[in-house]
């Protein structure tokens, strides 16, 4: 019976030792917020470790090359980006005067300068490089947001941004 009886509680040594911040899948941006929230740690060293965005270019800007301002179109449709005074590179390592595509779906004008895009279903990454992507939305009017952004997701800002309205029939 003592036997028996000790099984638990070895499981829930077990658990309580176990050791979360080791799960496969974690990404990078989930040890940087952990090590945000630690108040060890002085705002200037955080700031320190990372670059400013790069400069942009003169001249640069980003457009739709398919939709305009005002189109109807049909669910699913293709977005065209273009980028025109500013290189195209994947994400992942800062390079100067180089980006990637983000499209923002109702979400305004642009983000400020040097904010990260967040990453969920109204803030599309398209950091391997991509000129074109497919669209479902929903019946309706949409405002959709070219955002151009740097290595590590931070915006170019309004500058590099441009913006369609589209309604989706």
């Amino acid at each position: 019976m003592r036997k028996i009886g000790l099984i638990p509680f070895l499981f829930l040594g077990m658990v309580a030792c176990n050791d979360s911040g080791s799960k496969t899948g974690e990404t990078a941006t989930d040890t940087s917020a952990s090590a945000s929230m630690d108040t060890t740690h002085k705002a200037t060293d955080t700031v320190a470790s990372v670059p400013a965005v790069p400069e942009i270019p003169a001249g640069a800007k980003v457009f739709f090359k398919n939709l305009k301002n005002g189109q109807k179109i049909k669910s699913p449709f293709k977005v065209q980006m273009g980028v025109s005074g500013i290189a195209l590179d994947s994400a992942g390592v800062i390079k100067p005067a180089s980006g990637h595509h983000h499209i923002l779906i109702d979400n305004g004008d642009s983000l400020a300068l040097g904010t990260v895009v967040p990453k969920d279903s109204t803030h599309l990454h398209f950091g391997n490089a991509q000129k074109e992507a497919e669209l479902k939305l929903t019946p309706g009017e949409h405002k959709l947001t070219l955002q151009y952004a740097d290595g590590i997701h931070r915006s170019y800002g309004g500058k590099l941004a441009s913006s369609v309205t589209v309604t989706v029939q």
